[in-house]
């Protein structure tokens, strides 16, 4: 079978930031499968174009899969309707680029943003083949509890468009269990959950991370590594005010690992505090993730406290669990459910630095504890949140949908 991705905001191994659709290819392709990628050269992280602007780069992500760079208009991180103008333009060129990809048995469209599966979904039809929606989180709806989405007309045409592409879908795949109720009241017929997960095989729980902490000055001490993007819904000014209130604890390092729209604000904001003990550091590509991982004593998951991130199965969360390092948890709901029955980690109240402080204060002193909770999460991966098992998951719900069309 012959798969098209459309993902405007792809990752592949040796780049930064999400890599769940290549881990996910990688194991169709060991099916007998072939993929198809069309992706934008613009890094979601930064905002910058990894490559000279053209209007298609062809690549090879590994045996079988074949990736298609398409023109992305190059100011994600300018502002909102610059943000937009990157939207629409991958989506006519990706539209444009698929339409030459031949021999395609299933086009897979993902969100957010919601326009490139627009453009999925106008592939399929074209082509006569089905059209899979996956679901990565619950946008518009994130975008208006956030604000940036506020005028009434774009609130209007982007609630539209999701109930159209939800309805039209032939398949439609959450990676969250909060995501259902969703999905079905605005409209999804056939819904599979195919969970966040992680490949326990990238990470080995009993490294030291010598290498990482040694180039960034940090033997000797407790780190508690944020890894992520830094954008308006990560609360990381919650970590700058949980790390003012350590400063007396002196072995504690807060390092922020990765980049995003709000990073030059926090990085002002950080030496305007006097803040010492934080860290910022350059997004590493994710096949390098594991030494820094390995490098941390405890790991920060948050969100700003809005009710519908409780719905949210955060990437990295499974990535710290997989690194066996505990997870301090300043996120409400299905994820908090996930990391309490695992005894992975400590939950605080999201949007609260002194909780956050005093979690990460008392693993600090507290090494038995670290370890303990940490190979808890180790063994939840394995267990129920594999990534080959979840990939098998996906390539089961993808196959049906071929014998069924």
């Amino acid at each position: 079978m012959h798969i098209l991705l459309i993902h405007q905001a792809f990752a592949a191994l040796n780049e930064a930031g999400g890599t769940r659709h290549h881990e996910l290819a990688r194991a169709l392709v060991e099916r007998g499968h072939q993929v198809t990628v069309i992706a934008s050269p613009v890094s979601y992280l930064t905002g910058i174009s990894q490559a000279a602007p053209r209007w298609l780069e062809r690549e090879s992500g590994g045996p079988g899969i074949t990736l298609l760079r398409v023109y992305t208009y190059p100011a994600l991180h300018r502002g909102f309707f610059h943000r937009l103008a990157g939207f629409f333009s991958f989506m006519v060129s990706s539209f444009l680029a698929g339409l030459g990809v031949r021999n395609v048995d299933l086009v897979w469209g993902t969100s957010p943003p919601i326009f490139q599966a627009a453009t999925a979904w106008a592939l399929a039809r074209l082509k006569r083949v089905p059209f899979l929606l996956e679901i990565r989180d619950l946008w518009p709806a994130f975008a208006i509890a956030m604000g940036v989405l506020r005028q009434p007309v774009l609130i209007h045409a982007s609630l539209w468009l999701e109930s159209f592409l939800y309805r039209h879908a032939d398949r439609l795949v959450i990676n969250s269990p909060g995501f259902q109720q969703h999905v079905l009241s605005r409209g999804a017929r056939q819904v599979e959950l195919v969970p966040n997960g992680a490949d326990p095989a990238m990470f080995d729980p009993q490294a030291s991370g010598a290498g990482f902490r040694a180039s960034h000055g940090l033997d000797g001490l407790f780190i508690a590594l944020y890894a992520g993007a830094h954008g308006p819904s990560n609360d990381l000014d919650v970590v700058l005010e949980a790390a003012q209130l350590s400063l007396p604890f002196t072995p504690i390092r807060f390092v922020l690992l990765g980049d995003g729209k709000e990073k030059p604000r926090l990085v002002a904001k950080a030496r305007q505090m006097g803040l010492n003990n934080v860290i910022f550091i350059p997004p590493v590509p994710k096949n390098e993730m594991d030494e820094a991982l390995a490098a941390a004593n405890c790991c920060i998951a948050i969100l700003k406290p809005i009710e519908l991130y409780k719905t949210t199965y955060p990437n990295k969360v499974f990535d710290y669990m997989a690194a066996g390092r505990p997870v301090v948890l300043a996120i409400d709901g299905v994820i908090r459910e996930v990391v309490e029955s695992a005894g992975a980690g400590i939950p605080v109240p999201p949007g609260d630095p002194q909780a956050l402080a005093t979690a990460i204060q008392a693993l600090s002193s507290d090494p038995e504890r670290c370890q303990r909770l940490g190979l808890a999460g180790r063994q939840a991966i394995e267990q129920h949140f594999s990534r080959s098992e979840l990939a098998t998951r996906m390539a089961l719900v993808m196959e049906g949908m071929k014998e069924a069309a």
